[in-house]
């Protein structure tokens, strides 16, 4: 026998119907999309013929999991794991009688196979294994259906099942592929009778069970005959599934089982039943019987009924149940298959239409029966000659048509999402569906999102006279515009912008408040929409000018603030002579433009508000920009005013600390013209030296002079430092202001003295005080009597200045002794010194032959040297190169000076020791003192700029502890030398 599925050649498919997209549809649609097939789509439906030939005739077939049972002949049974098509396994049943495969049954895992016999015995068959079992305990009844457990069922056991026989008989059974013991080799483990189903008073054969779980343990189990449906629903306790499902049937005892019947008979009945997702419970099912088909979902949820939605489909006029009975039923997601004697039928479950026909040649002989692989998800159908099976692709491409022509447009939604070119259509349907119903704003929000002209569509609602539509439209629209469609979205802006106000001007002449209300806020939320504020921003003089047309002045506020044109805002309101508003927005917004900008005339109205919020701007605000609106109005005389710009002012210099000449010198000019108790103060405490004070000293002077303010001006010469302009105008107004004066040069005795007698003399000429002129000399300890004398008159008798003068005499006698005895101690001091410069000089140091110049290191006595007290010992030449980088510029110009002159002098002293004439030896002996007493000179001198004190102890050392080793500018030459 040749390979079952090693090759696949497809069969003559009958003619497939036109597809739904017809070639209409392709090109450039309505919609605007370009909708192009670049290739023909396949057929949902896809019909392939396995290459097999069968030896014998096939009589049964059952697939489940990938595994294919089948009946040839009388005796022989082939079994094929579609994983492995090469390797088919024939066994042969033995059988020796007359009896016939009756019907064959493979669980959900494809690992046990019942095959029904014709005599009403039953034989099982385990996927491990090549030996075939009888079932002892089933015979004498035709096994018509199997209600399998799909809970518990696994590869070695069942689990619970139901058996449904020809007498209507449903029993419940379990099977173990596992060896029984010594007394007991059946794999049945049981077989007991659980119910009875009749139809008219008489026993029915049962045609299908279906054993299904819903929540919390509740069992649904659904039982099929003629022309009867029965449903059992009761719950099984937690953990006893394996028990069965004998509770179920008892719970229904009492009762009535729940059925539905249908008068027509044909039979027999087939249910099936459309799985989503494998292990996971069935979605809907479809009940072939006389009637036609029954229809419906199946819902868990209910209490007492598994079915809903249910509906019946009639089987179409060319369907004879006399002579073209069908056959066997498959139920797809959409689409349920009908198979007849010579053909197969898809039929829309949306619809009831015949969407597929498939003719099979009579060279195959008749069709006998048509199953679904609940696993793959195949179907397979088998003739006495001939297996086939159907591949279902993408079955719901057109599924969106079907919702659509029975306007459920969320339905054709969802199963269009990735086809761009049919959501479109779907939202165009459903926006035309709603525009003709008259649900406008439904419909403008589904036409938003199709690509119709949008010409087209406004101007429907235009006609319609529907602009709450045609808003919703545009908002919509606009927000599906991507950013960079700027002309777009300026468009629907600026009309969104028209209609909001056409909306708001009707609703305010229609007194409708709450709903103006709304709207107005809608209105506003629009205009601070973040996605369309730039749009807003490039286009808000075209938005001011729609405002402005309207007279929507408010709304013209609020977009000015949103766009953060605080200008027109403040400028709006003081217009309206709304000033403290116009303050509201500067003082919230703090932008220091407009402060200086709108201050003039906020100041001229509302002085000290305006004060105030400078005051809580701080820093922010600088004062001298604020000067030009003070100035104007504080010339103006205003009293308010003038107080509120001496507030500001002060809280500028006490407060801010500011240091601006302009800022005090304006506080200082208000202080002599409005407020001159506070000038002297100010004054005093702005300091007394001219580093210390950021007014003008000339300005404060010519100022305080104008005013007649003199001790202002007295203060203001203090600080100048005329200390005699100063004495001489504090003498116009206070003595004792005048001697304060005259007590201030310390530093400048002669000054002082000149002073005092400037007060002594006003004392004297104009006061004509003597007693004042005599406490002149006790303030001033630099006046003596014979200083003022002079001053007095020639009639003032002596007794006036007897002690005076007396106190003068005594003066001058202690002053002589004072000098005297610093005279004295002068002395002593000198004969001290004298002791002392000639002990230093019997002074002596011993240089040992082996010490070395702290310098060089090398012997000290081969070279000229110094010997310095803390025993430190240097070269000379040493000590002249450690020493001279140290030295200030004027000290090396004038060490390279002496050693000029130094080297002038050895060079004379060589010239004299060559022999010279005889009458010029006299004239060369007479100028040997002087260059000899010149030579040592110099010496000295550089020994005091060399050997003034130890190069490593003084303080010279300890001056350049903050210099660097290597000179800032040879660095880089002594670091390439390292190189």
């Amino acid at each position: 026998m040749s390979s079952i599925m090693d090759e696949y050649e497809h069969s003559q498919n009958s003619a497939q119907p036109p597809s739904r997209l017809s070639s209409a549809n392709i090109g450039l649609t309505h919609s605007g999309f370009v909708n192009v097939r670049l290739e023909e789509e396949k057929p949902i439906f896809n019909k392939q013929r396995i290459d097999f030939t069968p030896p014998e005739k096939i009589n049964h077939l059952a697939v489940c999991n990938n595994q294919l049972c089948m009946s040839l002949g009388k005796d022989t049974l082939l079994r094929i794991d579609l994983a492995k098509p090469d390797q088919p396994n024939q066994i042969e049943l033995g059988r020796k009688d007359d009896s016939k495969v009756h019907r064959l049954f493979l669980d959900p895992t494809g690992s046990h196979l019942l095959i029904s016999l014709s005599t009403s015995e039953c034989l099982y068959l385990n996927r491990n294994t090549q030996k075939v079992r009888s079932l002892s305990r089933w015979r004498g009844h035709l096994i018509e259906s199997v209600g399998w457990n799909k809970l518990v069922g696994n590869e070695t056991s069942t689990g619970p099942l139901l058996v449904g026989t020809s007498q209507g008989i449903i029993f419940e059974a379990e099977i173990s592929a596992n060896e029984g013991g010594l007394f007991n080799t059946n794999p049945d483990q049981y077989f007991r009778q659980v119910h009875s189903l009749e139809e008219d008073g008489k026993p029915a054969p049962v045609c299908c069970l279906e054993v299904e779980r819903g929540l919390e343990n509740k069992y649904f189990i659904i039982a099929t005959t003629r022309k009867r449906l029965f449903q059992f629903v009761g719950k099984v306790a937690e953990g006893s599934e394996q028990q069965g499902f004998s509770a179920i049937f008892n719970q229904n005892q009492d009762l009535l089982p729940s059925f539905q019947e249908f008068p027509a008979n044909m039979g027999y009945s087939e249910i099936t039943f459309y799985t989503s997702k494998l292990r996971t419970s069935p979605k809907a099912f479809a009940w072939m019987m006389g009637n036609g088909v029954l229809y419906g979902q199946l819902d868990y949820v209910r209490p007492d009924s598994l079915l809903s939605d249910v509906q019946v489909w009639e089987y179409t006029p060319d369907i004879d149940l006399n002579l073209k009975k069908p056959i066997s039923i498959v139920l797809t997601q959409f689409h349920f298959l009908l198979l007849l004697h010579d053909r197969v039928k898809a039929i829309c479950t949306l619809n009831g239409q015949v969407v597929y026909e498939d003719v099979f040649p009579d060279k195959f002989g008749s069709l006998k029966k048509m199953i679904k692989d609940p696993a793959g998800g195949l179907v397979w159908i088998y003739t006495e000659r001939a297996v086939f099976r159907y591949h279902i692709q993408r079955e719901a491409r057109d599924v969106w048509q079907m919702y659509m022509s029975m306007n459920k447009f969320d339905l054709a939604k969802e199963y269009c999402r990735d086809r761009p070119e049919c959501m479109d259509m779907v939202l165009a349907k459903e926006a035309e569906h709603c525009f003709q119903n008259k649900r406008y704003l439904e419909s403008a929000k589904c036409y938003a999102l199709t690509q119709n002209y949008f010409e087209e569509i406004a101007l429907k609602f235009i006609e319609a006279k529907q602009e709450e539509a045609l808003k919703e439209f545009l908002l919509k629209k606009l927000s599906n515009l991507k950013h960079n469609e700027k002309t777009q979205i300026t468009l629907l802006v600026t009309w969104l912008a028209e209609l909001y106000l056409n909306r708001l001007g009707q609703l305010e002449s229609d007194g409708n408040n709450v709903i103006f209300k709304e709207t107005r806020d809608e209105f506003r939320q629009f205009l601070n929409s973040s996605k369309h504020k730039e749009c807003l921003f490039n286009n808000r003089s075209t938005i001011y000018d729609l405002l402005a047309s309207h007279g929507n002045v408010e709304d013209m506020v609020y977009f000015s603030v949103v766009m953060q044109d605080y200008e027109r805002v403040i400028s709006h309101y003081c217009q309206h002579d709304d000033y403290c508003a116009a303050l509201d927005v500067l003082s919230k917004h703090c932008d220091q433009k407009l402060f200086y900008k709108f201050s003039p005339v906020l100041m001229q109205h509302i002085p000290k508000k305006v004060v105030d919020a400078w005051i809580q701007m701080g820093k922010r605000l600088d004062p001298k920009k604020l000067i030009p609106a003070l100035m104007n109005y504080s010339q103006m005389g205003s009293t308010q005013q003038i107080g509120e710009t001496i507030r500001y002012m002060e809280f500028c210099v006490y407060e801010l600390n500011v240091k601006e000449e302009a800022i005090h010198n304006y506080l200082l000019s208000l202080y002599a013209k409005y407020k001159p108790d506070s000038l002297l103060w100010y004054l005093e405490q702005a300091g007394t030296h001219p580093s210390e004070i950021h007014y003008d000293l000339k300005y404060a002077l010519r100022l305080c002079a104008e005013h007649g303010y003199l001790r202002a001006c007295v203060l203001i010469y203090r600080i100048m430092e005329l200390y005699e302009e100063a004495v001489d105008l504090a003498l116009q107004v206070d003595v004792d202001l005048a001697k304060s004066c005259a007590n201030l040069p310390e530093d400048d005795e002669e000054l002082r003295k000149k002073l005092w007698l400037k007060i002594a003399r006003h004392v004297v000429e104009e006061e004509k005080d003597v007693k004042k002129a005599m406490n002149c000399l006790s303030s001033c300890n630099l006046l003596k009597i014979e200083d003022i004398l002079p001053f007095f008159p020639d009639f003032v008798t002596i007794d006036h200045f007897k002690e005076a003068i007396c106190n003068s005499l005594g003066a001058y006698n202690q002053h002589i002794e004072e000098l005297k005895q610093e005279m004295e101690e002068a002395t002593e001091s000198a004969k001290r010194i004298r002791e002392d410069i000639q002990e230093m000089r019997n002074k002596y140091g011993v240089v040992d032959s082996q010490e070395k110049c702290a310098s060089c290191d090398f012997p000290l006595l081969n070279r000229p040297f110094y010997l310095f007290l803390c025993g430190h010992m240097f070269h000379y030449d040493c000590l002249f190169q450690e020493v001279t980088p140290h030295l200030s510029a004027f000290k090396q110009s004038r060490l390279e000076e002496l050693q000029k002159k130094l080297a002038a002098t050895t060079q004379s002293s060589k010239s004299r020791h060559r022999p010279v004439p005889k009458d010029e030896g006299d004239s060369s002996s007479l100028g040997k003192g002087n260059a000899g007493t010149s030579r040592e000179q110099i010496k000295s001198d550089i020994d005091d700029i060399i050997a003034s004190e130890c190069v490593y102890c003084g303080e010279l050392m300890i001056r350049s502890i903050d210099k660097p080793f290597i000179d800032p500018q040879k660095f880089e030459e002594e670091k390439s030398s390292w190189l």
